[in-house]
């Protein structure tokens, strides 16, 4: 808590009580698009995974039906 007050009133000095508010908003977009950006890689791969899961799947299945037609 003591380092999350000295981090504002440094702010505070620096950059001055008009200009705050406003770098608090463009703080909170960069972190709301970085959480997006974030789920998105996330989704993504995940999605990838899946197709990938399934083509192995797909792909076994078929090279164990062509397997079992060659053996007599």
């Amino acid at each position: 808590m003591q380092e999350l007050i000295l981090i504002l009133v440094i702010a505070l000095i620096v950059f001055g009580p008009k200009r705050l508010p406003e770098l608090a908003r463009s703080m909170g977009r960069a972190v709301a698009e970085f959480r997006k950006a974030s789920e998105d890689i996330k989704e993504s791969l995940t999605l990838n995974l899946e197709e990938e899961k399934e083509w192995k799947k797909d792909h076994t299945v078929k090279e164990l039906a062509e397997t079992s037609h060659e053996t007599p």
